[in-house]
């Protein structure tokens, strides 16, 4: 376990490594220069010089990109071309918005999906099992953004029981804060939820037509109990990589919904430095995404082992 653990984490830092150079890289070929997009097109050449001196962009790139991994490494994301402010804080006040939603659309997914998805598998064939499968579909090809428009009009402008947009802040209290998350996150779980429960049923499916299922069956086990004891457990796997997989989307992908409903989060802090050419900002917080997404991976590689015991004694 300790050498696989081991193996993994070097394939975590080589991915790391490689991703900073696709970012670095790819920002820099956008054209446009940041110092001259803040000073306006009537600035001096001298006054434009001398900005792109103060912010560095004089450097060369490989100097640029050293001092931008050295700094991370060490904390230090670099200052903000825009707001002249270190962007770790700004990632700071803005993560405290986008993982908190994060983490509540993938509770409200995964506590939409596994009910369902087992409900369908147990129910192969019939009115339930279309029904559910109708719906995942239906989640599926409608877009997240229509959902959070939907909402808006039900909940905040008909009904009035949420705000239509902004977030309260956590200094308002918990209970305002994750109220003001709450059509935000089910906008964001709904088409997940679709998903997951179509994954949880197929890998349902698959364990209850193997051999050892129907031994379990032969020997006195009722479906239901065969299905909670033994089908549920090993059909995991699949399952815990679409969670992985969800829960990295919802940290990154939640642009378009933060937009919507206004909320200072990551997504909309990426999409305004990208507006601003904010350069500095755009590609450390690409990369705090690409780690979050590299860390849930690892996780869910340790999770595999812990599901099924077979990965345990081939580690």
């Amino acid at each position: 376990m300790l050498r696989y653990m081991l193996k993994r984490l070097a394939s975590l830092l080589a991915t790391l490594f490689v991703a900073s150079l696709v970012v670095f890289v790819v920002i820099e070929v956008v054209p446009g220069d940041p110092a001259s997009y803040m000073l306006g097109m009537n600035a001096q050449p001298d006054t434009v010089a001398a900005l792109r001196k103060e912010l560095g962009l004089d450097q060369s790139k490989p100097a640029r990109y050293l001092s931008w991994v050295t700094g991370m490494v060490h904390g230090d994301f670099g200052q903000s071309y825009t707001y002249r402010t270190p962007v770790a804080g700004m990632v700071a006040d803005r993560l405290w918005i986008s993982l908190p939603l994060a983490l509540y659309a993938l509770a409200l997914s995964t506590l939409i999906a596994f009910p369902a998805g087992i409900w369908a598998a147990s129910r192969r064939g019939g009115a339930a099992d279309t029904t559910v499968m109708g719906l995942t579909q239906l989640g599926i090809a409608i877009p997240n953004f229509w959902f959070a428009l939907l909402l808006v009009l039900l909940f905040a402008i008909n009904l009035g029981w949420f705000s239509a947009g902004g977030f309260a802040g956590w200094d308002s209290g918990a209970f305002a804060a994750m109220k003001s998350l709450t059509l935000p996150a089910v906008a964001l779980a709904l088409p997940q939820a679709a998903i997951l429960t179509r994954v949880m049923r197929s890998s349902l499916l698959d364990v209850l037509s193997e051999d050892y299922m129907r031994t379990a069956r032969a020997k006195g086990l009722s479906r239901r109990q065969g299905l909670l004891r033994h089908a549920l457990r090993n059909a995991m796997i699949p399952v815990l990589t679409i969670i992985g997989l969800q829960f990295s989307f919802l940290i990154a992908g939640a642009i378009i919904i933060e937009n919507v409903f206004f909320l200072p989060g990551l997504g909309r802090l990426i999409f305004q430095s990208i507006a601003q050419r904010d350069l500095i900002v755009v590609e450390s917080v690409v990369m705090l995404l690409v780690f979050a997404v590299v860390v849930v991976t690892f996780m869910v590689d340790l999770a595999y082992a812990w599901v099924d015991p077979r990965l345990r004694q081939r580690l």
